[in-house]
This record gives C-alpha cells, sequence and structure tokens, in this order.
C-alpha cells in the first residue's frame, strides 16, 4: 500500500493539520475551545477496553473525553448565576465565585453549557450543598476556606457527560474527589447536622429537619451554655444592598475614627432600612387585582428630587427630619431637602409618639412652590441634591411602623421557618454571628422547648407552695442604676440576693431527689449603671461634678460589691453577672462630666474589676475541689459562673437566633421630651400661651385593653393588639401570687400618664429601629458602629435602663421592651419613698416580663 494510499484511508480528524492554523469563534455565545484539538488515534480516545473497530468517531465511554473544554468568561454566565443563586437560593455570589464557577462549567459542561442546559443544573445542584453545608449568604470563594472549591470536587465526580446525576447528594468519600472526604467532614462538623426537603429546594428556602435523637444529643443542657454575649464592637458589619435588596457584609473595616464617609453611610443605612420595611407593607403596594369592593387607598413614596414644578399636588414623603443653620425644620431623604410646615399636622397615629429631629417619618401633605426662589439664601438653593425653594405644608406625620420580627425573618404564625414563602424575608442573614434564622432556627427551638418549657418541680407540693422556686428558674434578673458607693443600694442588693438564694439554702438543708439547688436559681442577672452617683474620673470644672470618684474611689465601689458577693458563693457559681457602663463610668465619664457620651460605649476597664472577677474564680474553685474530696466530678453540662462586662448596648442571645436580647442604657424619656417638635393643636397651644392642663403637652395616648374592656370599640380594639400593657403583671417579692387589681384601678391606669409615656417611649423607638434617633449634636454616634444601635430585625426583648421613666414591661410587635427605671428610690415606686425597691424579671421561655419590687 502507497504512502498516498495510507493517508486517503486514515480516519478525519476534528481539526487537520491543514486548518489547524484556522481562526476560531471569538464569541462568548459560542465560546473559544482551552485548546487546540489534535489528531489522535482512535485507540488514543477509547479506553483499553472498548472493543476496536475502524468507526473513526465511536462514542467514548470515558466521562471526560466526551467534553470539550472552553474558556468560559464569568460574564456570559452571570445571568444564569444570578437566576439560580440569588433569586432562588437568596444567595449572593461574588466576583472571585463567579469566575471559579465559570471556569468549573466551561471545563466539564465544554461548548453545550447553554444549550442543553448542564450550567444550570451544576450551578443549582453547587447552591444546594452550598446550603446545607450552612455557608454563608454571601457566597466568596476567597474567604470561604475552600468550601466551594470543596463542593465543586464533590460535583465532578457525579457528573456524566457534563450532567449532575441524581445521586451526586450522596456520595460517599470513595465516590467523590475530595480528598479524605473534605466536605463530608465539613459538613457533618457544622452545626446542626441537617436534613433537607428536597421537593422545597426549588423554591430556594428549604427548611433544615433535625432529628430528635440530635437535638437530644447535641450541646449543653445547661441553659447558660447556650447563652452569648456579643458586644457592640463585636457584631459582624452588615450594610443593605438598595440594589439587590439584601444584606451584605462590609468590606470597609469599622474605626472609632473614621471618615466622613461613614456618617453619610449611617444615614443612609437607616433610611434603606425602613424604606424597604415601608415598601412591603399592605398600603404601600398596588393592588394585585382590578376589583371596586373594598377599595382601599394605595399610598405612593414620593422623592424630594420629584417634587420640583408639582406644586399644589399631593405627596406622601419620606426622610429625616432636621434644623437647617437658619433655624426652620426641614425633611432630608436620598434626594434632597425641603422646608417642612407643621401648623396643620395631625399625628397619624393611635398610640402618638414623640418627633424629634433625627427621627425618619412618613409626611403627607401639599407641596407649595415658591417660583419667585432666586436664589439668594440658603432656603431658595433649588435642584436635585440640594434645598428644594419653597415649603411642604403637612397634614399629616408619624413614624413608619415596626415589622414585626416573624416577617422580618420570613417565619410563619407561630415562629417556625416558611420555607414556601418568598418575599420580604432575611431569615439567610446571619445578623450576630450566631446561625441563620433558616439555617439553625428550627434545630435552636427544639433545643429551646427541651430545656426551657419544662414546668420545674410541678410534682412537689413542698416546693412548689415556695414563693421563689417557679419564679427565679429560666429568668433574666435586671436591674437599673445600681450606684454601688450608696450604702442604700448594698443594702438592697443583699436583701435581693437572699430572696432568690432562699429556695436554694432550703434545698441544701432538705434535698429532694432529683432536684438540685441550682436549678431554682435565675440564669443570670444584669446591672446596668452608672455604677456610681457622680461621673467617676471626671475635673470637677462645675458644682455638679464636684466630688466625683477618682479611680480609687471608683475600684473601691466594685471592691464593696466583691465583698457582698462573697456570701453568695452559689450565686457566684451558678448564674452570669452582666455589666452594661452608662455615662458616668469610665473611660468616657473622664471627659463627658456624666454628659450624653458617644454610643456604643466600651464596657468598664478591667483594672477596676479585679476584685470581683477573683471572687468569680474563687467560688468556681471552691466547688471543684469539693467535688474532687467527695470523689465525685462535677456535671458535665454544668457552665461555672462568670461576670461579663460588656458595652452599651450590648446583645444577648438564646440558643442562637431563636431569642436575640438587646440591653440598653440611656434616659431616652426625658431626652424626647427635651426635644420634640410640637405641631398641630400644641403649636397653637404655645403660641398662644395656653398652661392651663400641661398635661395636654405631653403625648395624648390611647386607653389599653384590658380584661374588662375587651368588648370595647374596634378602634380601641385594634390599638390594645397593636401593644399589649403588662404594668399589672407588677408584683412584691413578699407575695406568693399578684394580687388582681379592681375593674376601677385597671380603667384608671388605662389612662394613667405613666403609662402613657411608656408606650409613647416603646413605640418611638421600635417605630424608628434605631435605638438614639437624634442628631449628633443632641447624642454622639460613632458612626462606624451605627449598625449596633439598629433594631432590624426587631429582637425578642428589649431591656431599657431609663432612670427617669417609671418601671414598666409591655409588649409590642411581638417585642417586649422591660424598662427597669432606678433600682432604688425609681420613678413611681413606694409614693416617693427613697428606699423603695424595684427591680425586673423577664422569663426567657415565654418571652414576657414582669416589674416585682420589695417591701422596706
Amino acid at each position: 500500500m502507497s504512502s498516498h494510499d495510507a493517508q486517503a484511508q486514515a480516519p478525519p480528524t476534528p481539526l487537520s493539520n491543514n486548518n489547524a492554523n484556522a481562526l476560531l469563534s471569538s464569541s462568548p455565545a459560542f465560546a473559544t475551545p482551552a485548546h487546540p484539538l489534535l489528531s489522535k488515534a482512535p485507540a488514543q480516545v477509547r479506553r483499553s477496553n472498548t472493543p476496536t473497530d475502524h468507526a473513526p468517531f465511536q462514542k467514548p465511554q470515558s466521562r471526560s473525553a466526551s467534553i470539550l473544554p472552553i474558556l468560559l468568561p464569568p460574564q456570559t454566565l452571570r445571568p444564569i448565576a444570578f437566576r439560580t443563586f440569588t433569586k432562588k437560593h437568596n444567595l449572593t455570589l461574588t466576583a472571585s465565585s463567579l469566575a471559579t464557577l465559570a471556569t468549573f462549567i466551561g471545563k466539564h459542561c465544554g461548548s453545550a453549557w447553554r444549550e442543553e442546559g448542564l450550567a444550570e443544573g451544576v450551578l443549582e445542584e453547587a447552591a444546594r450543598q452550598w446550603k446545607k453545608s450552612e455557608g454563608a449568604v454571601i457566597v466568596d470563594s476567597e474567604k470561604d476556606n475552600g468550601r466551594l472549591r470543596d463542593i465543586l470536587r464533590v460535583i465532578e465526580g457525579g457528573l456524566v457527560g457534563g450532567k449532575v446525576t441524581s445521586g451526586v447528594s450522596a456520595l460517599s468519600r470513595e465516590n467523590s474527589s475530595v480528598g479524605g472526604g473534605a466536605l463530608e467532614r465539613m459538613i457533618s462538623e457544622s452545626r446542626p447536622s441537617a436534613q433537607r426537603n428536597e421537593s422545597q429546594d426549588s423554591l430556594g428556602m428549604s427548611s433544615l429537619d433535625v432529628e430528635e435523637e440530635d437535638v437530644d444529643d447535641d450541646g449543653s443542657k445547661d441553659v447558660r451554655g447556650w447563652l452569648k454575649t456579643i458586644p457592640a464592637f463585636s457584631q459582624p458589619q452588615l450594610v443593605f444592598n438598595a440594589g439587590r435588596k439584601h444584606f451584605e457584609k462590609s468590606k470597609a473595616r469599622p474605626s472609632m475614627l473614621p471618615g466622613p464617609a461613614a456618617k453619610t453611610t449611617a444615614f443612609r443605612q437607616r433610611y434603606h432600612i425602613i424604606h424597604q420595611r415601608v415598601l412591603r407593607n399592605e398600603s404601600f403596594q398596588a393592588p394585585t387585582t382590578t376589583s371596586t369592593s373594598g377599595v382601599q387607598k394605595q399610598w405612593r413614596i414620593t422623592s424630594v428630587a420629584n417634587l420640583l414644578g408639582r406644586g399644589g399636588s399631593g405627596h406622601v414623603l419620606l426622610g429625616m427630619l432636621a434644623i437647617t443653620p437658619t433655624g426652620t425644620l426641614a425633611l432630608n431623604d436620598l434626594t434632597g431637602s425641603i422646608q417642612v410646615d407643621l401648623d396643620q399636622a395631625a399625628h397619624i397615629d393611635q398610640v402618638q409618639t414623640w418627633i424629634c429631629p433625627g427621627m425618619i417619618v412618613l409626611i403627607e401633605g401639599v407641596y407649595e412652590e415658591d417660583y419667585g426662589a432666586t436664589g439668594g439664601s440658603l432656603a431658595g438653593q433649588g435642584g436635585v441634591g440640594g434645598t428644594l425653594g419653597g415649603k411642604f405644608i403637612a397634614f399629616s406625620i408619624g413614624a413608619p411602623k415596626a415589622e414585626p420580627r416573624a416577617q422580618s425573618l420570613g417565619l410563619d404564625g407561630e415562629g417556625q421557618s416558611d420555607s414556601t414563602h418568598i418575599a420580604g424575608g432575611f431569615g439567610w442573614v446571619d445578623f450576630l454571628g450566631v446561625g441563620s434564622e433558616r439555617a439553625v432556627g428550627s434545630r435552636m427551638r427544639k433545643l429551646e422547648q427541651k430545656l426551657l418549657t419544662t414546668p420545674l418541680f410541678s410534682h412537689h407540693s413542698a416546693l412548689a407552695s415556695s414563693k421563689e422556686v417557679t419564679s427565679a428558674a429560666g429568668k433574666l434578673v435586671v436591674l437599673g442604676h445600681v450606684s454601688l458607693n450608696d450604702p442604700r443600694v448594698l443594702r438592697a442588693l443583699r436583701r435581693l440576693f437572699d430572696v432568690y438564694t432562699s429556695s436554694a439554702m432550703q434545698l441544701l438543708t432538705q434535698p429532694v431527689a432529683n432536684v438540685s439547688p441550682a436549678s431554682v436559681l435565675p440564669t443570670g442577672f444584669v446591672f446596668f449603671g452608672p455604677f456610681t452617683s457622680l461621673p467617676a474620673l471626671s475635673t470637677p470644672m462645675s458644682s455638679s461634678a464636684a466630688g466625683s470618684p477618682d479611680s480609687r474611689a471608683y475600684k473601691e465601689a466594685f471592691d464593696s460589691l466583691a465583698a457582698l458577693l462573697h456570701d453568695y458563693a452559689i450565686l457566684l457559681r451558678h448564674c452570669t453577672f452582666h455589666f452594661i457602663p452608662s455615662d458616668n463610668d469610665p473611660w468616657p465619664s473622664a471627659f463627658s462630666a456624666g454628659g450624653a457620651v458617644p454610643l456604643p460605649q466600651q464596657n468598664i476597664p478591667d483594672l477596676f474589676t479585679t476584685r470581683v472577677r477573683r471572687e468569680f474564680a474563687a467560688a468556681n474553685a471552691d466547688a471543684a475541689a469539693r467535688a474532687r474530696e467527695s470523689k465525685g466530678a462535677a456535671h458535665p453540662d454544668h457552665v461555672s459562673g462568670e461576670a461579663v462586662w460588656t458595652s452599651n448596648p450590648t446583645r444577648l442571645t438564646l440558643f442562637g437566633p431563636s431569642c436575640e436580647i438587646v440591653a440598653f442604657r440611656d434616659d431616652a424619656t426625658g431626652r424626647l421630651r427635651r426635644n420634640s417638635i410640637a405641631f398641630g393643636q400644641a403649636r397653637e397651644r404655645q403660641r398662644n400661651g395656653d398652661g392651663e392642663n400641661e398635661q395636654e403637652d405631653e403625648p395624648m395616648m390611647s386607653g389599653a385593653r384590658t380584661s374588662d374592656d375587651q368588648e370595647s370599640s374596634s378602634q380601641d380594639n385594634k390599638a390594645g393588639d397593636e401593644m399589649d400593657v403588662d404594668g399589672d403583671e407588677s408584683q412584691r417579692a413578699d407575695d406568693p401570687q399578684p394580687q388582681p387589681a379592681p375593674a376601677s384601678a385597671k380603667k384608671q391606669s388605662a389612662i394613667d400618664s405613666a403609662t402613657a409615656h411608656a408606650r409613647a417611649l416603646t413605640k418611638t423607638l421600635l417605630d424608628q429601629s434605631y435605638l438614639s434617633p437624634y442628631p449628633p449634636s443632641i447624642r454622639p454616634t460613632h458612626w462606624a458602629f451605627a449598625q449596633s444601635l439598629s433594631l432590624y430585625p426587631l429582637p425578642s426583648a428589649l431591656l431599657l435602663c431609663d432612670a427617669e421613666a417609671a418601671a414598666f414591661s409591655l409588649v409590642y410587635q411581638g417585642c417586649a421592651v422591660l424598662n427597669v427605671g432606678k433600682f432604688v428610690g425609681g420613678i413611681g415606686v413606694g409614693s416617693g419613698r427613697r428606699d423603695a425597691v424595684r427591680w425586673c424579671e423577664f422569663a426567657l421561655a415565654e418571652r414576657r416580663g414582669v416589674v416585682r419590687s420589695l417591701n422596706s
């Protein structure tokens, strides 16, 4: 056979030598091969056990030989990745992750990645595996410690011809290409171990189902083992992306001395959070049907810049109130500023709140354009981004209503994850670094039901009759304004500790089977400052600061507390003590002289609290030594007592995202009263000098719904549903059961000014979703850490210490709000007695608080 005949009988090749230099298509739609194809004999393409024949291109049995690798640009894959990861699974892809996925799909799916839908299958499986391994909501291959690459290796082992096989999720370590089963170990070590319901994965909201045996065997059986303190400076820094309608991790590193942009960012974040919350309200959503029955007016927010040229028309504005340099009141949003006239305005809320500069409000009214403005003054500088000419005449004003926590996280009415709910939920966002609601919330609630809702001592009649056995277990004891340099406070603390240790001492002298003395003690104590009555370390520049304690005197105050705690070692071994500073505590008190210090405030320095720490260490060491002497061992689930000095504000989490508690020390009532804006009839009374009834200038509140008037008008019922006042739960520690108040007293309490102010304070803060809604001149803020002041989503409970308000406990939008007031001699306690003692208890299981007091 001649060489010419041999060449004629040679099998054809995809790219012969004659056209090896031919130009290939560079269009991203067709994709460019990663490498030129080489001429290979069929025997080199087929596997060794493939029957030999003369067919030039028999379909190979190898998985990889049938795929033509290509270079897939990330921007070409972006639309499909966005639909799969973001729209379907509520995940966000970074540029590095998108490039990693594009490289993987181009290598293993080839040129058929789009036509045969191979890319969608790989992306879908990658998103499922990412959620199964409890990855963050932001998929970042540069910061996930190789998590995404491990997932792709597992998927690679299950690909056949670029298609994902049905058994890829159940690949073993032998079938996976992950060396040593890295992904399997990663998934098994993460908490919780979960099983996904594949029928719900298409919605991207699959709940995590945890078996009961996993709940029984996982974690500590001590409730305090699940109680975590998160200072303000340790919270994850998240920013709301208005374009993607989602929270993302901030790339900027927070600093105590940030640049000017940090202040603007803090305002934009507050505005975006409230704006997206308002748009999800029914009143601001367009109707889905054209039915005329039951027509409800639909509102629409207009930006300030869009008022130009629309004089005489009605609008609804959303923005922040501010005082201009000329002394007028203006409304600012992200597009501009406009002067506001509140002479004819009325409050839109049934429970009227305080309206102050620095708050974000909704205003309905008419724009009155000033056609004669020349721009010579500040108020006449028109244009987008500046101050518009004219003014906005307001007819109604109020703060946007707060959104319940369940709605913000996409939960159903019973607090369970709703896997079929897509819109309006941030359940995959880990706001505090303890796990997201959809990742671990279901499992944490099962643990909570197991460890908290079991009634204690229900079968022991002798203990059930005790006045403290059932009230102390599983509760936080909250004390406010604990001035340790005041002898009255130290005496009140001794009486308080006697109350909570009496049942434990009874169990030590009269043991009961299967009941430990520690099980009747509170879960923890929360002490709010100031811990001295005068600003510590402050230079006496005025008579109010004269006699302020120096560093030695301040340390001696905590030494006095340590000497008192020495007599209650059982509390030191089984309880957690949290200390939250105030304006009079160092270091900020050294330069503020008791004035408002920037928020958040750092914890009290360790050099002042060394003796208290030693008392806790000594009590725990003594308990361990006694256990060794008795040849026994401490309970494996026991968590030693500790003292935690944290920031103001701070957050406590119990069972991860299941229960979030915000603790905040601030005299907000007085600040709100001093800076409240008078409008409408109140402004007319001030102009006319009508001061006959001073109470008319305070917020006028609607009556609280009680058990005697639940059948009242629908308007009163609606107000009662929005805010349930729990003030009637107050009781003295010396009374076994709270005594019911007469009907006349209940009706009187419904219009009591203290209750009205409590409701106004609660609704003001929660509607603003912010702890300090004031201008910087009134309450300074560390702008880089402003997120720690956010109340979105609403916490499970808000523990306030406002010494200028009476103690109260109420519930608004599912959030329990407690104000503890002053520990000794607070407002509304004991008819003016200086030694009256009052504190609050917060039940962790019921999410409800109660105000308690001691007889003198």
